[in-house]
């Protein structure tokens, strides 16, 4: 692997998001594929990212500056990848359902799965079952990402998967739920697919659900 990419890598992993923009510029400027600065360095660091995370290493906000480094580095990438959108591997729509303001951890995923090469379309917090059938009715994405901090907002997830199955819009989407009050077993008895304990996690079950299809 090249240097440059090995440096973006550990910058990433390192948290020096004062030096990303360079690096990436240094691995153009060496005539390094755009896709290959993603996947070998923005991917690849995220990758050990989330595992130090998983792992107890670091913490959250440790992993928000790393993030924010990857997406750093993603914006001087994305105007190189306009044109390719059809390269795009897979389609991703993330929200905090109604009633619900929290959106740290939603936040987070978004950019993870975005430096993992996924589109994501982030409706905010407080998002209606409508607009959420809306948006899926819209552009048809592999996976429905849901958060909620709140017990209250909870059955809201229930409610969004009840309208997309009743708008024959379920068959061809696989939903996952995150949040701290959320479980693997709550995600199973309201019908979803998945359940992500935390962001590095969302963003690995993300992945498989779509590689899986």
């Amino acid at each position: 692997m090249s240097s440059t990419l090995e440096e973006i890598k550990r910058a990433i992993v390192e948290r020096k998001h004062q030096s990303i923009e360079d690096l990436v510029k240094a691995a153009l400027a060496e005539k390094i594929p755009a896709e290959a600065v993603i996947n070998d360095g923005l991917i690849a660091a995220m990758d050990v990212v989330g595992a130090e995370f998983s792992a107890g290493k670091i913490f959250v906000p440790e992993m928000l500056v790393s993030a924010l480094a990857m997406k750093k580095g993603l914006g001087i990438l994305k105007p190189m990848l306009s044109g390719h959108e059809g390269r795009s591997r897979g389609k991703v729509v993330l929200c905090t359902v109604k009633g619900d303001l929290h959106d740290i951890g939603k936040n987070l995923v978004a950019m993870m799965l975005e430096g993992a090469g996924l589109q994501v379309f982030d409706l905010g917090v407080d998002v209606t079952v409508d607009q959420v059938v809306s948006k899926i009715a819209e552009i048809r994405p592999q996976v429905l990402g849901m958060s909620a901090l709140l017990t209250t907002t909870m059955p809201e997830m229930e409610n969004v998967i009840k309208q997309l199955t009743a708008g024959g819009l379920r068959a061809d989407l696989k939903i996952m739920l995150g949040g701290a009050p959320v479980s693997a077993a709550f995600a199973e008895k309201i019908g979803a697919d998945a359940y992500g304990k935390d962001a590095a996690e969302a963003v690995k079950v993300a992945r498989e659900l779509i590689g899986g299809r």
